[in-house]
This record gives structure tokens, sequence and C-alpha cells, in this order.
């Protein structure tokens, strides 16, 4: 199969075309997460204004601890949303990525089976049994990479199960824990 300089240039065409959109992903996700990173950083800073301001104005050590306690619920929230909107954010990218590799490799394996196919017609007589041989093990192939896909979404979605009962876990045990203070 020989490209003629049209197609070469139009595969080169498409494949600029996907690094510019991937790369524009990428950046959004970076600006996501510096604006993400900024909100915290100005959010902790009023909050340690305000915190330094009440800690001025107790009056006594049973207020202070008061006080103390009082801070633990919020910092916990905040710290649990942060993580949310950081994983929101990975798993946002990364999804966009996984898309556009899942949907290259699908383009590949179209390729491929039309140029397996296009060889088992063009094949000489009496291969008939290679090429189903071949066949088979290209559809082999296939199914095992499908399994392994699968596995990992499978695994990706445990893990960030996993996650969300992991913040929602912590954070029912902060309430209690500011709560004795």
């Amino acid at each position: 199969m020989t490209l003629t300089p049209e197609q070469v240039i139009a595969a080169n065409k498409a494949n600029l075309e996907t690094l510019v959109g991937l790369t524009n992903k990428a950046f959004s996700g970076v600006e996501q997460l510096i604006e993400l990173n900024l909100a915290a950083a100005k959010s902790t800073l009023a909050d340690s204004q305000k915190q330094t301001n009440a800690a001025l104005s107790v009056k006594d050590a049973q207020e202070l601890l008061a006080l103390q306690a009082s801070l633990f619920q919020p910092l916990a929230e905040k710290a649990v949303a942060y993580n949310r909107h950081l994983v929101e954010i990975a798993t946002g990218t990364g999804s966009h990525f996984q898309g556009h590799l899942e949907s290259k490799v699908a383009e590949a394996q179209k390729a491929f089976h039309a140029m397996v196919d296009n060889a088992a017609k063009n094949a000489p007589a009496g291969s008939e049994a290679a090429v189903a041989a071949f066949k088979t093990a290209v559809s082999a192939g296939n199914n095992a990479l499908e399994s392994v896909q699968k596995a990992v979404k499978q695994a990706t979605d445990v893990a960030e199960a996993n996650y969300k009962n992991l913040a929602e876990t912590a954070l029912k045990t902060a309430k209690p824990a500011a709560k004795k203070r």
C-alpha cells in the first residue's frame, strides 16, 4: 500500500490538529488547577486573618479551647472540598485524553482489520489455514485488549468510589472530634 503525498499531508494535518487539541485540554486542566490553588490560598489567608483576630480577642483558656475546637470542622470540610475539586479536574482531563486514545485505538484496529482482510483476499491458494489462524490470533489480541481496558475502567471507578467514601468518612469523623474539644 503506497501513500500519496496528499494522504501524507492530510495525516500530518490531522495529527497536528489532534496535538493542538490535546495541548489545549492539558492547558485548560492546568488553568483550572491554578485557579483552584489561588482560591484556596485566598480562602486560607482570609481564614487566618479571622482566626488570628478571634484568638486575640479571647479572654481565658477555656474560650481559646472552644475557639480551637470550632475551627477544626470548617478546616476539614475545606480540605475535603479542595481534594474533591482536584479529583474532578484530574478526572475530567484524564477522561478527555482517555476518550481520544480509545478513538485512535479503534481507528488503528479498524485499519489493521482492513489490511488483514485485504491480505486474506490476496493470499495465495492453499494458505487459507494460515490466514484463519492469523485472524484468530488478531481476534484473541483484540479481546485481550478489550478485557484490559474494561479492567482499567473498573479499577478507576472503584478507586474513585473509594476516594469519595474516604472523604465522607473523614468529614463524619471530623464532626465528633470538633465537638469533643
